[in-house]
């Protein structure tokens, strides 16, 4: 009887923790927290890991979820006292406060290098049973972009279901579209108190996986959406649209798949540490078990630091412009014409000249930004009135100016955002001018009495150069976290983007945007990302063999550095040659991805004693490995992980010339005998080594390593605007071409 007499006693002694906690917090605020457990550590007493959880650390109600697959804890509505209590208990490894996410807000697979019938599409099948999961904002499954026509059979090691819901049932799944899940108790508890105190808007959103937003139809489509013929938005970008892998299949979360797109992240160029990231975390557990996870860079751009996801399991993308635009020009009173872009398929202003305004000039910033109820009505009735970029959403300025009796618009940039545009569909005739435009358009409202202009609509225009730019928005370096990770990996195209739309929400996502369109034209990382997740299907489906870091190095070892002018890549905020801290390692390139000659691979040991060189004690990497690890008794140095790029870190107190080495190896992918050699680009200032220089392979040797050597004197470097010196280390057999990025800052 004593080991009953034992359990029960010790039941006894978890509640009564609960119990007292629950006099003493009576008036704090419930949150969602998710729980981080130590598996190992479940007594036998408890059959399953849900009866430990309910009886030693809160009550069933409480629960919203339970995890044992990427991870092993619970979600619950807890109050803040009771989630500190259970972050002392021994068997939890973390408590993470669930916090809401933002979304990182067709030409481009051409322009990406992929023909019809030719190269990557036809040696991958188009991705053709390689399983995409979306994790988004769900999808419209109607739209032609989700088509399963001579699709085959799903395939046969696909574990996940299609969840019914509010107007969407098992039957909007098929061989395409094979999977969807929707999540919503976080969401319905996120207001405090316990169950559904903060329910859904069900005007604003469906309690299933149907997309009421439009951004994870868009997402989804982007990646792997098929063959859609007279495709455009309101006549715009018409032609073919294609996700980058046409008949690869979607799940609209992640069960069983081989690659996971997210297009979410932070904001603000803020970053939690990796255990206390669940995007960071829940990635580690598909990277570790061979599914490839792409994730976008965030919009914070074009400051520094503003990149997000961070983990480098994760290839995080940022964002540059194609060669196709949709201009407008604006035509002001003194003849002078000021080129933008815009997306309006309204009703011309057919030339006829109207009054201009700029609220700017009363001094109230709120006018200025056109911020809701911030212009008076006899001031802009009748008029185009000039509004500047930022605060509020771009269509939402029209809509105030609309409201408030405007015939048009005219959005000026100010000089964070320089010259980068982005169209927008907007409800009334508007058009965006970059900053050196929109200072001479303020220019001349201030130089006349009677300042008048009006628009031009010139549709849609391919074979821009240059192209790619770095997108002004898109997340720039350095990496906030781990410096020694350059942070995006690489760009991919994110400007005014063709994809499906959802017919819950108009082109410009507003309430009262009535209007109803299969496509829509979008801009952000949010649609870089997709891109990369696409190109990720069409490799794996081409080298199933490949691992998701050899993947990634495929494509950061092979990207573009030049536009199609031949000439360095620029970036659109500032206009100056773009740094591996705008565009990482290049634009993506997959004609040359699927043969890149070498890779540089990663296994999970590799990203231990990486998580191990920062710092993190075991126990702390467990709540991101889910498994128990052991750091080496010599702390390894991060910059050593095996990453297809190089940061070399000097101290600021460094007296005269200091060194840093870097241990690489690099697999042969290519054909069996081949002789690499070595060609250095040095950072200004800097001196760089390799040894060897040349590596030779054959049949029996796949893998060699090499040494580099970063030799600087701190206090004669000259780093410029970005804190930093670049340049390049390449291997070539004469066919291939590997280059990485080299970093020097102190």
């Amino acid at each position: 009887m004593a080991p009953f007499l034992s359990s029960s006693f010790l039941l006894l002694l978890s509640f009564l923790p609960l119990f007292s906690l629950s006099l003493s917090t009576v008036d704090q605020p419930y949150k969602t927290y998710i729980i981080r457990i130590d598996s190992q550590s479940k007594p036998s007493i408890f059959p399953t890991h849900y009866h430990w959880y309910t009886t030693e650390f809160t009550n069933s109600p409480q629960i919203l979820h339970t995890y044992d697959t990427v991870f092993h804890g619970f979600s619950a509505v807890l109050t803040p006292d009771h989630a500190a209590t259970l972050s002392q208990h021994p068997s939890v490894l973390a408590v993470i406060e669930d916090q809401r996410k933002q979304l990182h807000t067709t030409r481009s697979p051409q322009f990406l290098g992929l023909r019809n019938q030719r190269g990557l599409w036809s040696y991958s099948n188009y991705g053709s049973d390689v399983i995409i999961g979306v994790l988004d904002t769900g999808i419209w499954p109607e739209r032609r972009s989700f088509s399963d026509v001579n699709l085959g059979p799903v395939p046969a090691r696909w574990k996940g279901i299609c969840e019914a819901g509010e107007r969407f049932t098992a039957r909007n799944c098929n061989k395409k579209l094979i999977g969807a899940r929707f999540f919503i108790k976080g969401h319905e508890a996120a207001g405090g108190g316990l169950g559904p105190t903060s329910p859904i808007n069900d005007t604003l959103e469906f309690k299933s996986p149907r997309d009421a937003d439009g951004h994870g139809t868009h997402t989804a489509s982007t990646a792997a959406g098929r063959h859609a013929f007279r495709a455009s938005m309101e006549g715009y970008a018409a032609g073919i649209a294609k996700g980058v892998a046409p008949k690869a299949r979607l799940a609209v979360y992640k069960d069983g798949v081989d690659v996971i797109s997210i297009s979410i992240g932070g904001g603000n160029g803020i970053s939690a540490p990796y255990y206390l990231d669940p995007i960071a975390i829940g990635a580690y557990g598909a990277a570790s078990r061979g599914v490839f996870v792409s994730s976008s860079a965030g919009n914070d751009g074009p400051y520094p630091m503003s990149v997000t996801n961070l983990a480098p399991w994760i290839a995080t993308v940022g964002a540059g412009t194609i060669d196709r635009s949709f201009p407008a020009v604006v035509v002001l009173g003194n003849g002078k014409r000021l080129s933008g872009v815009s997306l309006y398929a309204g009703l011309p202003l057919s030339g006829k000249m109207y009054s201009l305004v700029y609220p700017g000039k009363s001094g109230v910033l709120a006018s200025s930004l056109c911020m809701e109820n911030s212009l008076d009505p006899n001031m802009a009735r009748g008029k185009i009135v000039v509004c500047d970029r930022g605060s509020s959403p771009r269509v939402a300025k029209g809509l105030v100016v609309k409201k408030a009796g405007g015939v048009g618009m005219i959005l000026a940039n100010g000089i964070s955002n320089g010259e980068g545009l982005v169209g927008d569909a907007h409800l009334i005739p508007a058009c965006a001018l970059g900053s050196d435009e929109g200072d001479a358009l303020k220019a001349y409202v201030s130089s006349t009495s009677n300042p008048v202009a009006t628009i031009a609509f010139k549709g849609t225009v391919i074979g821009i150069k240059p192209a790619p730019v770095v997108a002004s928005f898109s997340g720039r370096g350095p990496n906030g976290l781990s410096p020694e990770i350059l942070k995006p990996d690489l760009i991919a195209p994110g400007v005014n983007i063709l994809a499906a739309w959802t017919d819950a929400a108009g082109p410009t996502g507003l309430e009262s945007d009535m209007r109803k369109t299969e496509f829509n034209i979008l801009s952000g990382t949010s649609m870089a990302c997709p891109h990369v997740s696409g190109a990720a299907a069409l490799l794996k489906s081409a080298h199933p063999d490949w691992s998701p870091a050899a993947i990634r190095s495929a494509m950061m070892t092979t990207a573009n550095t030049f536009n199609n002018l031949n000439q360095p890549l620029t970036d659109e905020a500032t206009g100056n040659v773009s740094t591996p801290y705008d565009s990482g390692a290049g634009h993506l390139n997959l004609d040359r991805a699927m043969d890149p000659g070498l890779v540089y691979d990663i296994t999970n040991n590799d990203y231990v004693k990486f998580l191990c060189g920062i710092g993190y004690e075991p126990r702390v990497i467990q709540v991101i490995t889910r498994s128990p690890v052991s750091c080496p008794v010599k702390k390894p140095l991060p910059e050593h992980i095996n990453y297809p790029s190089l940061a070399a870190l000097f101290p600021n107190s460094a007296k005269g010339a200091s060194s840093k080495t870097f241990i690489r190896t690099v697999t042969n992918v290519g054909q069996p005998d081949a002789v690499y050699r070595s060609t250095i680009q040095a950072p200004r200032g800097v001196a760089v080594t390799v040894k060897p220089q040349k590596l030779v392979f054959s049949r029996a040797v796949k893998k060699r390593s090499f040494i580099v050597t970063v030799t600087a004197n701190t206090r004669n470097l000259i780093m410029g605007n970005s804190g930093a010196v670049f340049g390049s280390i390449s291997w070539s057999d004469g066919k291939h071409f590997v280059r990485s990025p080299i970093v020097v800052v102190t």
